[in-house]
């Protein structure tokens, strides 16, 4: 009995890693396709600006910092500079009870920037992560539009501009997000690993998803949503440790789209050691956790049913795929250690065989999309497989294992460098 059930959690183990490496083939084709897409609507709104025939939409730019020193003034600076019309530009940055010399950074910017405005956030309502500092800063925004970017980013001048006028051309879209790209890649092995995950994220789920099913998902920076319909929402959801994710879902249940802009860019720091990439991507799951729980009951009452099956499968990628990969660890463990060996017959080498060069295809592919496809992240996507994709295996089991002990879910923030 024992010997039928290994072999059958097996045989269904790969069935399902490989229905997920055919899925992502099919969005990464399509994120191809988008990737040319892009290239002829970038020209197009340059076009349109140029001649003076797209008015751009007001936008208030919120940046949550909470003890934020080593990077505020490089991302205020860097936000400042974007190409957008200066009286339909307002600047705020939510200092979020900041114990260091945030507060003091921002004075001194101020002084010469009348552009940026400082909110305080009050020490009753302050210390609460993002999502409460993002809906106390909404209450003082002007703007029609509302634009995220985190404390750490530099966005490029135009990243604004071309997010801005995609929800000026397209009255359907609730929200646009660009593409957040890694500023600090090139420190350690760990942040070119990171480097080489988001990219193929993005031009692989992000874009074939849009480009196939107009569906993304909002990131948590470098992103515009209206004004009006954030409120209409009633704001962030300050219980939820992936508040991107959550919105997300939220606004399609609106009946608005999110549209993934690859054109847009900002340049973001991230974590530079495996114990602060821990914490960061456990929390990313356990806000997953959190999601799936609260949106769950609601997935049959979806009116759009390819988002249902989108979300749900999104949402628990997490258990279903990487419990897949785990079972299919353990029973390799066990054969070649001569415990157990399976007994049914196949061509299961070549099967993994094969996968194995989709996966370095498909992620290549992306990184080529980005001028990323060197010789050195060839080697680099090689070596993740068996590394830093198995890594992700402890996260997921560590974030399981915290929310299955009902400890307290609260907003760490990542750590700057």
């Amino acid at each position: 009995m024992l010997e039928f059930l290994i072999d059958a959690g097996f045989i269904l183990s790969v069935a399902f890693i490989w229905f997920m490496i055919a899925y992502q083939f099919v969005l990464t084709l399509a994120g191809f396709l988008h990737y040319f897409d892009s290239r002829r609507e970038k020209g197009k709104i340059d076009t349109l600006l140029e001649d003076g025939k797209l008015e751009l939409p007001s936008v208030t730019i919120l940046v949550p910092a909470h003890n934020e020193e080593k990077v505020i003034k490089g991302t205020v600076l860097s936000i400042l500079g974007m190409e957008y019309p200066i009286e339909k530009m307002e600047l705020m940055v939510l200092n979020d009870c900041s114990e260091d010399k945030t507060g003091e950074i921002l004075e001194e910017i101020r002084q010469t920037e009348p552009r940026l405005r400082i909110i305080n956030v009050p020490k009753e309502e302050g210390g609460r992560g993002k999502s409460a500092a993002l809906n106390y800063g909404l209450k003082y925004a002007t703007g029609e539009l509302i634009a995220i970017y985190d404390a750490d980013n530099q966005p490029e001048k135009s990243a604004l501009k071309y997010l801005g006028a995609n929800l000026a051309l397209h009255p359907e879209l609730g929200a646009a997000e660009g593409m957040f790209r890694c500023r600090n890649r090139y420190v350690n092995l760990l942040t070119r690993f990171i480097n080489i995950e988001g990219v193929a994220f993005q031009w692989i789920v992000q874009s074939g998803r849009w480009k196939m099913l107009k569906i993304s998902t909002l990131p948590g920076t470098n992103f515009v949503m209206r004004k009006d319909l954030i409120q209409q929402l009633g704001g962030w959801d300050e219980s939820a440790l992936t508040e991107d994710s959550e919105l997300s879902i939220r606004i399609y249940q609106a009946d608005k789209r999110i549209k993934f802009i690859p054109y847009s860019a900002t340049w973001e720091q991230e974590p530079q050691s495996l114990a602060v990439w821990f914490r960061q991507r456990t929390r990313w799951v356990r806000g997953n956790n959190y999601v799936l729980g609260k949106f769950l009951r609601e997935i049959p009452r979806f009116k759009s049913k390819v988002l249902a099956l989108e979300v749900l499968y999104s949402l628990s990628l997490y258990y279903i795929f990487l419990g897949a990969v785990f079972f299919s660890d353990l029973v390799f463990l066990l054969g070649l250690t001569g415990i157990w060996k399976i007994t049914l017959l196949g061509p299961f080498s070549q099967v993994w065989a094969l996968g194995y060069l989709l996966f370095i295809l498909e992620v290549f592919l992306a990184l080529s999309f980005e001028e990323e496809d060197k010789p050195g992240n060839f080697f680099l996507v090689l070596l993740s497989y068996f590394t830093y994709c198995q890594a992700w295996l402890l996260v997921v089991l560590s974030a399981f294992w915290q929310d299955l002990r009902k400890t307290k879910r609260s907003w760490q923030k990542t750590e700057r460098f």
